[in-house]
């Protein structure tokens, strides 16, 4: 029993498509008891309209509010547990459903990512390059490799993800920020390699805005998940810059550069000891919700 959740924002051109995608897949699969809800995020075409036309349950938003609100209001209306989540506008290969809900019955995964691949998934190379910084800040903060941190197919339980809702994005960054919850909660992640197909239509990632943003996520997250370790980053940091200082005092005899490395020295323990005391707030914090 599953339910396959899609986000629709202005997707006229595919919403159809997709939902017959859907249907004809878990038909011919063993998977015959599911149930598609669409969420129409605020659209000014005809979306909502196209998806009642197939007889799918359609929730719609009266104004845009963002992907991951969308996504929330889908699964806070979903009728089983076992949650799918998938794109409208042909980018996802909807034939990889059933696979993702083979690896998590077979091995028990708390959530299953499709990670694209593909000539589509590269795109322009300026998005290229934004997505690979933004993954190895997410890699660093999750402390380990990760194929794809903001895929939009994934297969995740209800009541899991439920827990998270405050701590995760309304808008694109959602599945950033659902990565790095899951990982950094000790949650059993597997990724399956799928071909990531041409999009109909136009995107609606707005590049720059929402990769801040996304930024803004993963930092939040870490300071949320493990803050010693921004802190430590931040310390060492100092310390190497105040051994490049002193390095330069010395050398040139300059007492202002001298002061300058000791001071930040002096920086380096303080921001330590910030982030000594973040990990006690949290702690804190933790053993009274658990009380």
């Amino acid at each position: 029993m599953i339910s396959i959740i899609l986000p629709a924002y202005n997707e006229v051109e595919s919403i159809q498509d997709t939902i017959r995608t859907i249907n004809d897949v878990m038909r011919n699969s063993k998977y015959k008891i599911y149930e598609i809800i669409v969420v129409d995020d605020g659209s000014n075409d005809s979306t909502y309209e196209e998806a009642k036309k197939l007889k799918v349950k359609v929730l719609r938003h009266p104004h845009n509010i963002g992907y991951g609100s969308a996504l929330k209001n889908g699964i806070n209306n979903a009728r089983y547990n076992l949650i799918i989540i998938s794109d409208a506008d042909g980018t996802y290969p909807i034939s990889q459903i059933p696979n993702l809900i083979e690896e998590h019955k077979k091995y028990g995964f708390d959530m299953v990512v499709g990670a694209r691949t593909g000539e589509f998934y590269r795109e322009s190379a300026l998005k290229y390059l934004l997505r690979f910084i933004l993954k190895k800040i997410v890699e660093f903060t999750a402390g380990r490799k990760i194929p794809d941190i903001n895929s939009g197919l994934r297969l995740f339980e209800k009541k899991t993800i439920v827990k998270y809702f405050d701590r995760l994005c309304d808008r694109f960054s959602f599945t950033t920020s659902l990565t790095l919850a899951y990982i950094m909660t000790g949650k059993f992640v597997k990724y399956i390699p799928i071909y990531y197909e041409k999009r109909n239509g136009k995107t609606k990632v707005r590049l720059y805005s929402d990769s801040i943003k996304t930024i803004q996520y993963i930092l939040e997250a870490v300071v949320f998940y493990n803050p010693l370790k921004i802190f430590f980053a931040m310390s060492v940091f100092c310390l190497i810059t105040s051994f490049i200082i002193l390095v330069l005092a010395l050398i040139f005899h300059i007492a202002s550069f001298f002061i300058l490395g000791v001071g930040s020295i002096l920086l380096s323990i303080l921001i330590m000891s910030i982030g000594f005391l973040a990990v006690l707030l949290k702690q804190i914090m933790l053993s009274k919700s658990d009380s």
